[in-house]
């Protein structure tokens, strides 16, 4: 009779659902230091899910690694940190890159003995040689150098010393001992790198398996990763109660279902028509409050329908006073998994905040669906590029805009905006909105929309850059399949590539609640503080 035992140490690719259990590694490993925000170490995981690993032991998040694809012109030219990783999110990853650049590297400083480091890069390794990858790039911390910078002629005397086994670096000769070769030193790759000096040894390993002088042919490949999006365009009319409210609703949630939608979006304050059967005129603060008091009846019934039908549902906006006394417009997502996420409006239009009092939100961030990662930008938000851009950083390849517009000129700034959205981050924005009119309702006077699904202008797109649009001011369901695998040769091979071609040694996006620079991670440099894992990419 044989017996087992639970494995207790064991590497795995990462998922989202680590990100805390990661960002609380990150604090142990780099103590005092700002650390990674959520979205950031989201952005790493869902720009490249197959670079990035995690060591658990006894179920704990003991490690972590994080890694792209780029090019050899990219990984062996001159870069720093923040240029090259886009400011930690990874999103400059290349599914037609060569080789693989390694800007990630943390091991609890208390389980070193264990070789947890060792197995990442062994992970590593084995990534590149299944892809038929040329190597592994790194930029490994020196932080021997400034305590012997006395005693060596610079930086790349000191690498030599070291390859030469005349000094010994923590980070580097592990590095060496791991079969990497030095290629020279980057200067100021991270200034904040107080014990490196802000430098950087510039490593490579080469895959065996792939002969060195034959020329690359890194083709993205042409797959299908189909998704079905379903826009709303909806009819504002009176209901006579909350329940005929409801079935409006469900309707519509019913036909995309049945069409086998994986998502349906409704437009921003598809909820006022609850406003219609009030017995007496209300002032804005009474409407809002009235209006949230249906809000855990209106989440239910979202859950409830996106269980029963299947289905994905972006429950337009709805106007929410919270708990702190605030007044904001939020868009309810019921998952068919059954939870249920919220998405603030961030910017409130001038009318909104006049006769709603409406609060812009503080938080933007993706929603993680069975169709990967997605984003809400409510309406106004879409004008925003800044917005768009975060939400595209940490994986998101579906944006979804509900809006509310009342006239051609309104909605033509959303929608001229939302097509440059597309264009500008390589992704899909699926638009929806309200037609006609809701008398004695305030906000819902007249309406104008022309819903659309809008995709990127490239060649595996549609001509126009359109792949559905609804007749303007008519109520009606649009559908189109999208392929997300067109987003990945879109932004590796097609004729422009946003995203990867943003100027991060000139600019970057910096969300000041919740920073997402400042830490400095393992490609190489960490700032003074010390570096507790083998570190260096």
């Amino acid at each position: 009779m044989t017996t087992a035992t639970q494995k207790r140490l064991e590497v795995r690719p990462a998922v989202p659902t680590d990100v805390r259990a990661i960002i609380r590694l990150i604090a142990r490993v780099y103590p005092g230091l700002p650390n990674y925000s959520p979205a950031t170490v989201r952005g790493q995981i869902n720009n490249f899910p197959d670079g990035c690993f995690v060591a658990l032991y006894d179920n704990k998040v003991v490690g972590y690694c994080a890694t792209m694809r780029v090019s050899k012109g990219m990984a062996f030219a001159w870069h720093d940190w923040e240029e090259i990783t886009a400011n930690g999110f990874g999103t400059r990853h290349s599914a037609a890159g060569e080789w693989l650049y390694g800007y990630e590297m943390a091991v609890d400083p208390k389980l070193r003995g264990l070789r947890i480091g060792q197995r990442l890069y062994d992970e590593r390794k084995e990534l590149a040689e299944q892809l038929d990858l040329h190597g592994i790039v790194i930029a490994g911390r020196m932080p021997g150098y400034l305590r012997a910078k006395r005693k060596v002629e610079g930086p790349k005397d000191y690498l030599d010393k070291v390859a030469a086994g005349k000094i010994r670096d923590q980070v580097v000769s592990f590095q060496l001992k791991n079969q990497f070769e030095p290629l020279g030193v980057l200067e100021n790759y991270l200034p904040e790198d107080k014990q490196s000096d802000g430098h950087a040894a510039h490593l490579v390993w080469r895959n065996p398996y792939v002969d060195p002088d034959e020329a690359p042919e890194m083709r993205v490949p042409r797959g299908v990763e189909s998704v079905r999006l379903a826009t709303c365009q909806l009819q504002a009319r009176a209901v006579e109660d909350f329940e005929g409210f409801v079935r409006n609703i469900e309707y519509f949630v019913d036909v995309a279902a049945d069409y086998r939608s994986d998502f349906i979006v409704f437009p921003e304050l598809f909820t006022l028509p609850l406003l219609s059967f009030e017995t007496k005129k209300l002032n804005p603060m009474e409407a809002i409050d009235k209006l949230t008091s249906y809000t855990p009846r209106l989440t239910k019934e979202l859950t409830r329908m996106a269980l029963q039908y299947n289905i994905n549902i972006i429950g337009g906006s709805h106007p929410t006073r919270a708990d702190d006394g605030d007044i904001q417009n939020i868009a309810y997502v019921a998952l068919r998994d059954g939870s249920v996420h919220t998405q603030e409006k961030i910017h409130p239009t001038p009318n909104e905040s006049f006769w709603w009092n409406i609060k812009g939100g503080d938080s933007l961030d993706v929603i993680q669906t069975d169709c990967g990662p997605i984003g809400v930008l409510i309406c106004y938000d879409s004008e925003f590029p800044e917005l768009a851009r975060r939400l595209v950083d940490q994986g998101a390849r579906i944006i979804f805009v509900p809006f509310c517009t009342d006239s051609r000129l309104g909605y033509m700034r959303v929608r001229y905006c939302a097509q440059a959205r597309a264009i500008e981050n390589q992704c899909y924005v699926v638009m929806s909105g309200n037609v006609g009119n809701l008398p004695n309702v305030d906000n819902m006077d007249i309406q104008y929309a022309q819903s659309a699904i809008l995709t990127p202008c490239d060649l595996p797109f549609a001509r126009d850059g359109i792949a559905a649009e609804s007749t303007e001011n008519v109520e009606t369901l649009t559908m189109a399949d999208v392929n997300l695998a067109d987003l990945s040769w879109a932004r590796a091979e097609g004729t422009v590539r946003n995203l990867r071609d943003r100027r991060f040694d000139l600019y970057h996006i910096e969300w000041d609640s919740n920073p997402d620079h400042g830490h400095a991670p393992s490609g190489g440099p960490v700032p003074a503080g010390g570096h507790n894992s083998p570190g260096g990419g």
